[in-house]
Order: C-alpha cells, then sequence, then structure tokens
C-alpha cells in the first residue's frame, strides 16, 4: 500500500503525535508498505533513518506557542499539486490545522480515501493558551470544530475508548477504530539506572520519582509538585526529575520556589529517546503521572515496559492503559490520596518489584509491530468502502 500521511507536527517536535507517526511509519515499511510523510521544516537539522521519504514544508512560528510551526499553506498546496492518481492509495491527516484541509483537497484530488487520527483533547487544551476567551466559549469552539472535522472525513483513528465516546457525545457519527499507538518493545531493555543518577549527582539510595512529558499546562504537572510537597514531609530526601520542555517551564520553576522544593526538584530538559531517556526512566523508583489530556498515554506504556511501577491518575486515555490494575497504582485527583499512593510505593520494594514485573509483560500487548497491522487492515477496508462507495455512485440510476 501507498500511503501519504499529513501533520502540523512531527519531530524534532517532540510530543506523542510525533512518536505516533515515527512508530507505525517504521513498522509499515517494516511490512514492505510505502510511505511518505509531509510535515513542517522547524530550521533545525534532525538525524532520522526515515528522512528519506519525509517532505519539509516551509513553516512559521506560532507567537504563543513557539515550538510549534504553521505550515506555509502556499507551498503546501505547490507540492500538492505535483501528485497524479495512483500516486498514493489513501492520505492519513494528523492534525486538524492545515494538513486537514489540504489533506482532503489532495485526497479528492488524488480519488483516494482520508483518515484521520485524533490526537488531542482540545476541550481541555485550548483554555490554558488562550487566555482572554472565556473557558465555556472555547470549549463550544472546541466541540463543535472537532465535530465538523471528524465528520468530513472517510474514516476515523483515536487511541483510546474514552476518546471515542467523546467524540460520539460531540456528535460524531462518522466510521471509526481504536487504535492505540504500540511501543516498539526492543527499544526498552537498554537502560541504565545508575548511569543516570551519576550524570546528576543524584545518591545511589535517595528516593527518586519521575515524570517524563511535555512540560505543558495541561498535563497538569504543578498538581504533581503539590503531592511532593506533602510526601516531602514523610520522606525529607525525595526527589522529583521532570524530564521535557514546554511553555510551563517557567512557571513551574516558580511555583516549585513557592513550595520551598529547592533541592527536591530536578528539571533536566528534553532526553533524546534511547539510551538516555531509558536512563531517566530507570532512575526512579516510581513514575507519576496526573494529565487531564491524554487520549492515550504512551509514557506510562514505556516506563512500564522498563519495568518501573507507575502511579497515576486515570482521565481519558490513560484509563485504558490502567483499567487491568497491572503495574500501577491508580490514584484520584488527590493530593493527600495521590502522595499515600507514591509513598507506599517507596516504602516496599517488594510492592515496586511485584509492579514492575507486571508491567513489563502487560507491555508486551501493546507492540507496535501487532498494532501497525491493524491499522493497515483498517486502511485496506477504508480503501475498499472508498472504491465500492465510487461504483455504486458510478452506477447508472
Amino acid at each position: 500500500m501507498r500511503i501519504l500521511k499529513i501533520s502540523d507536527v512531527y519531530f524534532p517536535r517532540i510530543n506523542g503525535v510525533s512518536t505516533s507517526i515515527q512508530t507505525f511509519q517504521r513498522e509499515f515499511r517494516a511490512l514492505g508498505h510505502e510511505v511518505t510523510l509531509v510535515c513542517p521544516d522547524y530550521g533545525i537539522p534532525y538525524a532520522d533513518e526515515l528522512e528519506a521519504d519525509i517532505v519539509r514544508i516551509p513553516a512559521r512560528v506560532i507567537p504563543m506557542d513557539p515550538e510549534d510551526r504553521f505550515l506555509h499553506l502556499g507551498a503546501l498546496r505547490r507540492w500538492g499539486r505535483q501528485l497524479r492518481p495512483g500516486d498514493y492509495d489513501l492520505v492519513h491527516i494528523h492534525t486538524p490545522f492545515a494538513a486537514h484541509y489540504l489533506g482532503r483537497s489532495i485526497a479528492r484530488r488524488l480519488g483516494v480515501p482520508t483518515v484521520e487520527s485524533y490526537h488531542t483533547f482540545f476541550e481541555e487544551y485550548l483554555f490554558n493558551y488562550v487566555h482572554w476567551l472565556p473557558k465555556d466559549w472555547l470549549r463550544f469552539a472546541a466541540r463543535r470544530f472537532s465535530r465538523a472535522q471528524c465528520n468530513e472525513v472517510d474514516a476515523l483513528v483515536v487511541p483510546s475508548g474514552p476518546m471515542l465516546q467523546t467524540l460520539r457525545d460531540y456528535g460524531v457519527d462518522n466510521r471509526a477504530e481504536i487504535i492505540p499507538t504500540g511501543i516498539y518493545l526492543p527499544e526498552f531493555t537498554r537502560g541504565d539506572r545508575n548511569r543516570f543518577r551519576q550524570a546528576h549527582g543524584i545518591e545511589p539510595d535517595r528516593p527518586v520519582l519521575v515524570h517524563i512529558g511535555r512540560l505543558a499546562h495541561e498535563k497538569n504537572i504543578g498538581f504533581l509538585l503539590r503531592v511532593l510537597a506533602r510526601l516531602r514531609q514523610q520522606v525529607p530526601d525525595v526527589l522529583l526529575v521532570l524530564a521535557g520542555e514546554g511553555p510551563a517551564r517557567q512557571a513551574l520553576q516558580q511555583q516549585a520556589e513557592q513550595l520551598d522544593l529547592a533541592g527536591h526538584v530536578l528539571f533536566v530538559g528534553y532526553l533524546a529517546r534511547g539510551a538516555d531517556l531509558d536512563d531517566c526512566y530507570l532512575a526512579g523508583d516510581a513514575f507519576i503521572f496526573a494529565s487531564r489530556t491524554e487520549t492515550q498515554g504512551l509514557v506510562l506504556l514505556e516506563a512500564m515496559a522498563l519495568g518501573v511501577p507507575v502511579v497515576s491518575t486515570a482521565v481519558m486515555g490513560t484509563r485504558d492503559i490502567l483499567d487491568p490494575g497491572l503495574g500501577a497504582l491508580v490514584a484520584e485527583e488527590d493530593e493527600a490520596g495521590f502522595a499515600q499512593q507514591a509513598l507506599r510505593l517507596l516504602a516496599d520494594s517488594d510492592l515496586r518489584r511485584q509492579l514492575g514485573e507486571q508491567g513489563k509483560a502487560y507491555a508486551e500487548r501493546w507492540s507496535a509491530p501487532l498494532l501497525a497491522r491493524r491499522m493497515l487492515d483498517y486502511y485496506a477496508e477504508v480503501v475498499e468502502a472508498a472504491k465500492a462507495r465510487r461504483s455504486t455512485e458510478s452506477e447508472p440510476s
């Protein structure tokens, strides 16, 4: 199959959408399929084994979120005009901005169906960046916007059951399939706990909690800092490692100072996928997470694949991962209750070991090759349905 993917975001911008795209592309190619990705040019060299099949389109900085880019519509249109019917069998759109509108336009011209992934829970996202508009108005706009776009394409992919139910509640009645992003298990076998601790001057026996993810307001990291302040009353030398960057970093640093957490929070910035990131996961006695907006929660699976026990709230997409209760302790978004669950892990090495072993076994259910095959089967169904529809439409009445 020849697949054209279009996205308003990709590496070197690090987030779940970029990871999902890269994971599926690698698996599709391993199975012999042709994949082209169209995405922004960030003006930064990015060494990637897949770059030969990536088309970088000129893009502009977004003033309120300088990590992201607006694809230049004119450049994207010019690239699209060179395509001809037969070049691709399907267009997969990954983001709702320029990629959505140009993706649909290209698909119509090529006579192929469109699949769109709904990666981001915009209803709980926008008001963190558009502070000057009322939250209720933004929620209404996000729902209406999502409903319109999701009903415009031939088929949807959503990464979790709760996210699909949310779209149904919006009034999205389009064909949809739940296909989460898998993880490539061989990548999670090479970390070194002591290497990370030594590199950052962390004592071998110091109690450490880890959070890996974008430092964004919607990730609810401020809640974790308040949990840490409570936990410190019982574990005086506890340390929270925050790996990632984002627009909330300065606010989080200020909050840590206000909570008297100097020396108890370590910001380490972005870490390269591979050994550096695995070392960070493994440096923790537990991985903690409390995002309200995840459509899946890949970092939970990555921690589990490395045998790191998890303490997390179960909201939106993370419910699908945490529902079996394997490899994790589930907490409510309550500072005292969350702190108590974290304390249980820090105080009980046998429990940490038990949950770590459970997590490793559970992560195997989320194998990237398995989920890539599910996606390809879905593509084939969508392509066949589009052919049948065109055949019916062309029949004389």
